[in-house]
């Protein structure tokens, strides 16, 4: 793998990160930040939260892209 492909892959990776986060920040305008089936332990001033629901959510939409673009 010369250096060349190494850059796009990087630049690519980059282009998703920015878009993802961009995603991020509308669910979280929406309110969808917090879905049924996240979970969020409080103690104190100590927070732990799982977003069990949001990865279920972004599992299943993914899913369905990549069969959608990668289907032959």
């Amino acid at each position: 793998m010369d250096l060349g492909n190494i850059g796009r892959l990087l630049i690519a990776a980059a282009v998703l990160l920015l878009v993802l986060g961009g995603l991020f920040l509308l669910l979280g305008r929406f309110g969808l930040d917090r879905l049924p089936g996240d979970l969020v332990f409080r103690r104190g001033n100590f927070t732990v939260y799982f977003p069990i629901g949001l990865m279920i959510l972004l599992s299943v939409v993914g899913t369905i892209v990549l069969n959608v673009l990668l289907r032959r």
